[in-house]
């Protein structure tokens, strides 16, 4: 009996060990918090702005702005057709969203939310940025194959850079160098933002479709989002550092500078988080349930918290996108527990 007693307390030690074994490989996120906006359409990226809390959501013919904490409504930035993304220029207090069907971006005061002049690009200007060390707007144009690279000084296009493909997402290094996700040639291409000229297109086959793309400027790696992969490559020379598998949809990635997280949102309901050991050494550490559709994100490093545009939608049919349910439009915050 006493023999039995002992395996007993022996079993629940070593139980209770492995519990907090895999606690401590979670990364303590999970849906905290649902924001329901009351407008109609659809949706690409979200962004946090560079003050006040806010929320800057693309919706259809608009965009949304909420307040992130609360989720309440403090502003609508209208006429901005097909709208795919925002990006600010914060020192000049100024706000720049990508229309896709109308060909051109829209520029807005931050502090008033008033549009001030509106820009034509390349055709279906997709993803948009802000590019620190050339101080410029830059828009990944999917249907001409270039970026449009805009002076906020001016508000003028100042360079068209023709790309090798479909340009999806990009991101700097902050020292020259704009890396570009080309989704149908599963390609990185790598563009000298002062010459204006591709230097480099690197592949990441079989890596399929990459769309979200992050970077780590001090370990010089990029996170490309792909379907089902997290594909980590060196900013430096385009080596494959790692493959990871990830959750089906992926649409947008995000980089935690502080907490060494990257973030891939997937429609299939999932947001697959990664963390980065150091510059060779990558693992998934979890796989937080969120919603169908929700394969967009953006990340408050002040709060680390990520929000995802979702909505509910009817069954899917063959290989299409399943159709938006109308009223149900949402973003989810997605927190530490």
């Amino acid at each position: 009996m006493k023999c039995i007693v002992i395996n007993l307390f022996a079993m629940v030690f070593f139980i209770l060990n492995i519990n907090k074994s895999s606690a401590q490989n979670a990364s303590g996120y999970a849906v905290a918090k649902t924001f329901h906006i009351a407008s109609s359409g659809g949706w690409d990226y979200i962004a946090v702005g560079p003050d006040n809390n806010r929320l800057y959501v693309s919706h259809g013919t608009q965009v949304n702005i909420i307040d992130e904490k609360i989720g309440d409504s403090v502003g609508v930035i209208p006429n901005t057709t097909g709208v795919h993304g925002i990006a600010f220029v914060a020192s000049m207090k100024k706000g720049y969203t990508s229309n896709g069907r109308l060909n051109n971006v829209t520029v807005f005061d931050l502090n008033t939310n008033q549009i001030i002049t509106q820009i034509a690009t390349g055709q279906n200007p997709d993803a948009i940025m802000y590019d620190n060390f050339s101080k410029k707007i830059i828009t990944c144009n999917g249907r001409s194959k270039n970026l449009s690279v805009i002076d906020p000084a001016t508000d003028k296009v100042v360079a068209t850079i023709a790309v090798d493909g479909k340009p999806e997402t990009a991101v700097s290094d902050e020292a020259g160098k704009i890396y570009v996700n080309i989704e149908d040639k599963n390609e990185i291409a790598v563009v000298n933002i002062t010459t204006g000229k591709v230097e480099n297109n690197w592949s990441i086959t079989p890596a399929d479709g990459p769309t979200g793309l992050a970077i780590d400027i001090k370990t010089k790696r990029l996170f490309a989002g792909c379907d089902k992969l997290l594909v980590v490559v060196d900013a430096t020379n385009g080596h494959v550092i790692n493959k990871l598998k990830i959750a089906d949809g992926c649409d947008g990635v995000a980089f935690d500078n502080n907490l060494k997280y990257i973030f891939a949102s997937c429609g299939e309901g999932k947001l697959s988080i990664i963390q980065e050991i150091n510059g060779d050494t990558f693992k998934v550490i979890d796989n937080i349930e969120t919603k169908r559709s929700a394969r967009t994100l953006a990340i408050d490093e002040q709060t680390h918290e990520v929000f995802l545009p979702a909505a509910d939608t009817e069954k899917s049919v063959g290989t299409e996108r399943p159709k938006q349910i109308a009223g149900t439009f949402q973003v989810l915050v997605v927190a530490k527990k």
